[in-house]
């Protein structure tokens, strides 16, 4: 894999990471500011497709990949993407809003997805 591909990752990565952070924070207003648990749900369920998507998505990017660092990458894509189908497959609203936040996870940290993000751009050389 190319550094290019990999700055495509990074910086698609970051759209999904900006697109994560405004359904987190849209959930957030509707069950605070409003306790709309209905809304909220839809959100957290947005939330969980788009994650489960990624493996998908992703693909294109990794198609002409290969050695280690890009099949490290394809793995960890498919974890997001299993963590999310699994929450939408039972149905848990608490395992979506959960979803790329360690237990130990702190405010102000970066969570799982920005963690990998990254990890792609130390691989592109653009952090």
């Amino acid at each position: 894999m190319t550094q290019g591909a990999y700055k495509t990752l990074a910086q698609w990565l970051d759209g999904r990471i900006a697109s994560l952070r405004e359904l987190e924070e849209q959930a957030r207003e509707v069950i605070e500011q409003q306790g709309d648990q209905a809304g909220y749900e839809r959100l957290m369920r947005e939330k969980a497709l788009l994650l489960a998507d990624l493996e998908e998505q992703g693909r294109d990017i990794l198609k002409e990949a290969g050695g280690p660092e890009a099949d490290k990458l394809r793995q960890r894509l498919a974890a997001f993407s299993a963590g999310a189908s699994m929450a939408l497959e039972v149905g848990s609203v608490f395992f979506m809003s959960a979803l790329l936040y360690p237990e130990d996870h702190q405010p102000g940290q970066p969570n799982d997805l920005e963690r990998f993000a990254e990890f792609a751009h130390q691989l592109a050389g653009s952090r």
